[in-house]
């Protein structure tokens, strides 16, 4: 009798004792993986940026083709009717003989 009741006592201890908090794997190994990723990205950034300003540098220092003044032909500026502010263009630089 001494013999079950020192087992009965010891289960419900066991059972009434809190238990540790169960350790959740999934977040803790994720750790490592995101500090890979991290790192991997940081260096595809810096790799990017590199190769872009190289391409910039590049393009911009290539001569580029500059074509010929177009002919200035007479119907680009018809004025069929005097404006309210002059025969000037609002924007456009007023002469002094008007």
């Amino acid at each position: 009798m001494a013999m079950s009741r020192a087992a009965l006592q010891s289960a419900l201890r066991r059972l009434g004792r809190p238990n540790a908090p169960a350790k959740r794997n999934f977040a803790s190994s994720a750790h490592h993986d995101d500090a890979y990723e991290t790192a991997k990205w940081e260096k595809i950034t810096y790799l990017g940026i590199v190769s872009c300003t190289i391409l910039a540098f590049y393009n911009l220092s290539k001569g580029h083709h500059h074509f010929e003044e177009p002919p200035q032909y007479p119907y680009l500026h018809i004025r069929n009717k005097e404006f309210p502010w002059g025969p000037d263009g609002l924007f456009e630089v007023k002469h002094k003989d008007h």
